[in-house]
């Protein structure tokens, strides 16, 4: 297992521990859903149920950052543009992460922004390494937990027909969303909303 991957699906563990929650039905979008699946591993006391956005399930699905995005991440070069990083340059790296024209919300800037250079490139290995080491739809397979995969049909960051690597996991619900890019939570955040809602709902422990 990755460590990078597992120590921050440790620590979300214990957040939720420190909140008293005893069982939850864990979203992760892109990144976050290889978290999530790690601490699906590691919790069965904890996941009942899980919840994918746009998380590729396997490496050679990956279809490439923006042009700033790859500037960012290639040595020498992305540290000492980060270094002198703009709102514009966080902007256009994360291009790739929309389809539909929406607002990037500022917090998501500062947050980039307040992130240091190696742990930018430090969580795009890792979940790449994770990925590597065995693909999330397998994982998923053999824990048996409700599953919901939400994909934009129109991802520009993974093959959007890699959603269906998912029916491998069993009675796993595949949503795709006509129009949408890498993140429905800003392209159609009502109905990536309904779907989530929907899913909590039924997989609610009773």
């Amino acid at each position: 297992m990755n460590s990078s991957v597992s120590i921050s699906a440790k620590r979300s563990g214990a957040v939720l521990d420190k909140l008293g929650v005893r069982r939850a039905t864990v979203v992760g979008h892109s990144t976050g859903g290889a978290v999530a699946t790690s601490l699906a591993e590691q919790r069965r006391d904890l996941v009942a149920a899980i919840a994918l956005i746009d998380t590729g399930p396997r490496l050679d699905a990956f279809l490439g950052d923006s042009f700033a995005g790859r500037l960012l991440t290639t040595p020498v070069v992305g540290e000492l543009l980060w270094r002198l990083r703009t709102d514009s340059v966080i902007r256009d790296a994360l291009s790739t992460a929309f389809t539909r024209k929406v607002r990037i919300p500022d917090q998501f800037i500062a947050d980039i922004r307040g992130m240091t250079y190696r742990s930018l490139t430090a969580t795009d290995e890792a979940s790449s390494a994770y990925v590597k080491e065995r693909p999330i739809p397998d994982l998923l397979a053999g824990l048996g937990l409700p599953t919901l995969v939400t994909f934009g049909s129109q991802d520009r960051r993974w093959q959007p027909s890699s959603a269906q690597d998912y029916r491998r996991v069993p009675h796993a619900r595949i949503e795709s969303l006509d129009g949408v890019g890498h993140t429905p939570m800003l392209e159609d955040p009502d109905t990536t909303g309904a779907l989530l809602h929907g899913f909590a709902l039924e997989t609610a422990p009773r």
